[in-house]
């Protein structure tokens, strides 16, 4: 699945009090083309904190997903190195838990760059409950569906796009950004969702053109332009089933960390 989780590194921290783009950083610090986002060593500038901050350690317990017998099922889509999966399962799951109950909780995460999938299973440090797979969804999405067999799920309680819906939508359109949502809402109870704005688009269209590549196939024909985040609560809650329950307000990117229940 498309990443964009990554980069590279770059005297950028003081920028957490200011409002540059990271679509700006990530073009003052380009090493290479990523036309689908999987970018390399975005972590050492824009750690896992930067959401983790936004996010309560008590968000399972808050949904009611860690009370019943049946093991919790988190999906993290496009999750590159698997840096923000990891913390975002001990953020949640504490170490500190007895082992029993760590294994209740187990997370997914997937990424079409196989590289960097082979870098987040060689440094997994909790292969047990967290498992990390190569997969491009607009492509295939039936090994989600193993996954949810193998652990006897239906859907998944919690599903991660962070970051992730631009990629998609240059590279497939609108009508691809509509599939996505519309997919990881049928497979989701809950689905946590942050889009880049506009002017992310511009910079990632910028950044190929300045590298003399062609530029993204889509990108002057999509209809879904402006608030990308509005749009996409819309179709969520208009033709999923979906309702926006609650914003943990914007990552240090200027981003909407928007959390959506299956009605």
């Amino acid at each position: 699945m498309f990443s964009t989780r990554t980069y590279f590194e770059g005297a950028l921290f003081t920028m957490a009090t200011c409002s540059v783009d990271i679509a700006e950083v990530e073009e003052m610090n380009d090493p290479g083309a990523a036309p689908y986002g999987n970018f390399i060593n975005y972590y050492t500038f824009n750690p896992p904190e930067n959401r983790l901050s936004l996010i309560p350690a008590t968000l399972l317990q808050d949904l009611g997903l860690k009370d019943g017998p049946q093991n919790t099922l988190i999906l993290d889509v496009g999750c590159n190195s698997g840096d923000l999966s990891v913390a975002f399962y001990k953020h949640l799951v504490p170490v500190s838990e007895e082992e029993s109950d760590r294994r209740k909780v187990n997370l997914l995460g997937f990424d079409l760059d196989e590289t960097l999938i082979q870098r987040a299973q060689q440094s997994n440090p909790l292969p047990s409950s967290i498992s990390f797979i190569p997969l491009d969804i607009t492509k295939d999405a039936d090994p989600l569906q193993d996954y949810l067999n193998q652990h006897g799920g239906s859907h998944f309680h919690l599903c991660l796009c962070l970051a992730v819906t631009m990629w998609v939508h240059l590279n497939h359109g609108d009508a691809g950004l509509l599939q996505l949502l519309s997919h990881l809402a049928s497979i989701s109870q809950h689905l946590l969702l942050e889009a880049q704005p506009w002017k992310c688009y511009r910079s990632a269209a910028r950044r190929l053109r300045k590298l003399g590549r062609s530029d993204f196939d889509h990108f002057k024909s999509l209809k879904i332009r402006g608030d990308v985040a509005e749009q996409a609560r819309e179709h969520l809650e208009t033709h999923c089933g979906m309702e926006l329950i609650q914003s943990f307000g914007s990552t240090t990117w200027d981003r909407k960390l928007l959390l959506f229940k299956r009605r």
